[in-house]
């Protein structure tokens, strides 16, 4: 019995080192296979540049271009631009995608056999391949192309829009009610722009087009780009309203001149075709589209004028191409808003681009009320001493008083609201008050500046609520700023935007401070209805 035990005991730690040999030997064979792959030669990659009949390929591979045989697993499936892995051989042992960065190009023009005329930053031409991948997507005039910069292969369509910025998707939340005093401008621009859209078989039977563009021109701050905002929300509105089916939707793209200057040849001209294709593409759906050019002067600058780069020379141009082009604009309104217009160029504004020109001016005493009960509203904390000294106990007449106290201070033409005494070429001289810069962006500021005082003063433990004393300082504040603003080296230009009168200004007196308490100087004012 003690033979067989140790007999049983042997078999079994025979059995034990047979399996850890088998392990053994298992471990070698893939660590061999290890070491075999590490001093195996690196893998080189390359383009595919053609695939032959014979099942071989064209491949380019560090600098130099080859015919390599292919593993029979990828036979058929290489294509025209994907990268590939070589082996020792170089031979095809890999497929992989085309590359993922290279040089952006924009495509002029598309030649026979997939060849492509293309342009780059700098403004060279080259003539480029097509991988098989961009075939499929039909590239147009225009886009944005990815090159692999060794092989000279374009190999994706990049976003045609790269300025997502300029897009609003929603509809701007402003309406008509959030503007004062422009009631003659807005009425005029919703007969110009709604009732094309809002009744498009009335206009087709009368042949009545439909404006191409709008401009907005006056000084700054007076509610241009409010306007053309709320524009976009009510056509919108009214269209949904009108039946039409989805949602009440509209775009608005706004375009800041500014941002579209660009110093590369060509660069500028590229993104304003890119506005209008994203305008054509998305009017498509039905809902209107309103392109919104800010600042218009300072790219539609008058060509010749010697006064810029003459980049408008080729800009203009490109504008007036687009608005006139071949391809219609459709459900697509031009806004174009500028305190400059003198500036642009006349091919921009001739009748049948920009049709419909609406000045906004400064805001009279009325207009100025209306302003005002935008921003200074019965819902706010208004002054008790307020309340009952000036409204009687109402605080809807409280507020309408204390409109009319500090209204009735900026439009004074006392001594003390004197600002600027302007002298003309011609001689005669014109005095300027306050009330001649007065706009709804300075209103606005007036009543911000109030609800500040009244919060100082609530902090520091004093009545709570807005006063008329509030914004009385408030707009002594707000004018204060401009004492030193006019520059006396170009009085022209910085006192234009306020002055009535047609000719040259060749000096400007500050008068805000050196003539306070006395009385106004004897000039002679210009006639009611002089063209500026």
């Amino acid at each position: 019995m003690e033979t067989k035990g140790r007999l049983a005991q042997a078999v079994e730690q025979n059995q034990k080192l047979a399996t850890v040999l088998q392990e053994t030997r298992r471990r070698v064979t893939e660590l061999r296979s290890e070491l075999e792959n590490l001093t195996r030669p690196p893998n080189a990659y390359g383009i595919v540049l053609g695939v032959n009949e014979d099942g071989s390929v064209d491949v380019h591979s560090n600098g130099r271009k080859l015919r390599v045989s292919t593993s029979p697993e990828l036979e058929g499936l290489l294509k025209l631009g994907q990268e590939v892995a070589l082996n020792e051989t170089s031979s095809v042992v890999l497929a992989r995608s085309h590359s993922s960065t290279g040089e952006v190009v924009t495509l002029k023009e598309t030649l026979e056999s997939g060849r492509m005329i293309v342009s780059t930053r700098t403004g060279e031409e080259r003539v480029v391949n097509t991988a098989e991948a961009l075939k499929s997507h039909s590239p147009r005039q225009g886009d944005s192309l990815l090159i692999e910069p060794n092989t000279d292969m374009a190999v994706e369509v990049l976003p045609t829009f790269p300025m997502p910025d300029l897009v609003l998707e929603e509809i701007p939340q402003v309406t008509y009610a959030d503007i004062g005093g422009l009631d003659a401008q807005i009425e005029k621009i919703t007969d110009a722009v709604e009732l094309p859209f809002l009744h498009p078989e009335v206009f087709a039977e009368h042949r009545l087009p439909y404006p191409k563009g709008i401009l907005l021109y006056g000084p700054p701050g007076c509610g241009k780009t409010l306007i053309a905002k709320a524009v976009a929300n009510s056509l919108a509105t009214k269209m949904a309203m009108a039946g039409r089916k989805g949602e009440p939707r509209s775009y608005f793209l706004n375009v800041k001149g500014p941002e579209l200057l660009n110093k590369y040849v060509g660069e500028t001209e590229r993104q304003i075709r890119q506005i209008f294709r994203q305008a054509r593409d998305r009017s498509t759906e039905g809902w209107p589209v309103i392109v919104f050019f800010d600042e218009m002067e300072s790219l539609f600058r008058m060509r010749g004028s010697g006064i810029s780069s003459d980049m408008e020379s080729t800009i203009v141009p490109q504008f007036l191409a687009e608005i006139d082009g071949v391809e219609t604009l459709r459900n697509v309104i031009v806004v174009g808003a500028s305190n400059r217009e003198d500036l642009i160029d006349p091919a921009v504004l001739r009748p049948g681009r920009l049709d419909v020109k609406i000045r906004i001016d400064r805001p009279d005493s009325e207009a100025a009320a209306d302003i005002f009960s935008r921003y200074l509203t019965t819902d706010l904390p208004i002054a008790r001493t307020a309340v009952e000294q000036i409204g009687g106990g109402e605080t809807e007449k409280a507020v309408r008083g204390m409109i009319e106290q500090v209204v009735a201070d900026l439009y004074s033409t006392e001594p003390r609201n004197r600002f600027l005494e302007l002298t003309y070429e011609g001689g005669d001289r014109e005095i300027l008050y306050f009330k001649d810069w007065i706009s709804g962006a300075m209103i606005e500021s007036v009543v911000r500046r109030a609800k500040y005082l009244a919060v100082k003063r609530y902090i520091a433990g004093a009545e709570r609520g807005i006063t008329a004393e509030d914004l009385i300082e408030s707009a002594g504040e707000e004018f204060a700023e401009f004492e030193d603003l006019p520059s006396i080296g170009q009085p022209g230009s910085w006192a234009k935007p306020a002055s009535r009168k047609g000719e040259r200004i060749i000096f400007a007196r500050n008068l805000a401070r050196s003539t306070e308490g006395t009385a106004a100087p004897s000039v002679e004012r210009v006639r009611p209805g002089q063209y500026l």
